[in-house]
């Protein structure tokens, strides 16, 4: 019946204003019944690249796109360690990883480049000096005439 006003339900939505600076928080999500580590009070750090460390690695990246070899890349951050994916298409498996494992620094080196079989290219403590294994490098020879 149109004429009643008692069946209408009135929702009302709020949403808070945003400003450009403000940062956005992301909070984890609490698992069902389980006990996390936010939850018992631990802080486990996510392990990330640092500002020189991805301008390094965006550098080779950059030049490999200009050649044609490359055309995405993923950003993966966890507990135990931080990989940047290369991919020439972007439904396939990534080509190369760049991974960052700081419980490796003191033996083999944090930084590794892992080709897509799983081989690891090269492991260090530069990174620079493990992402030259994915530079192109032209093979120059002089030939006597």
């Amino acid at each position: 019946m149109r004429g009643q006003s008692d069946d209408l339900v009135t929702i009302l939505i709020w949403e808070a204003p945003l400003s450009d600076d403000e940062p956005i928080a992301f909070r984890p999500r609490s698992s069902a019944g389980f006990a996390t580590a936010a939850a018992s009070g631990r802080h486990e750090p996510i392990i990330h690249f640092s500002r020189k460390e991805l301008e390094t690695i965006l550098r080779v990246y950059g030049r490999r796109v200009a050649a044609g070899d490359w055309r995405d890349y993923a950003l993966d951050f966890g507990r135990d360690k931080a990989v940047f994916s290369v991919f020439r298409h972007t439904s396939e498996v990534p080509l190369y990883r760049i991974e960052k494992c700081p419980s490796l620094a003191r033996r083999q080196g944090a930084y590794s480049v892992v080709a897509a079989s799983g081989l690891i290219m090269k492991r260090g403590h530069d990174l620079s000096r493990v992402l030259d294994v994915l530079e192109k490098r032209l093979d120059v020879r002089l030939v006597a005439v």
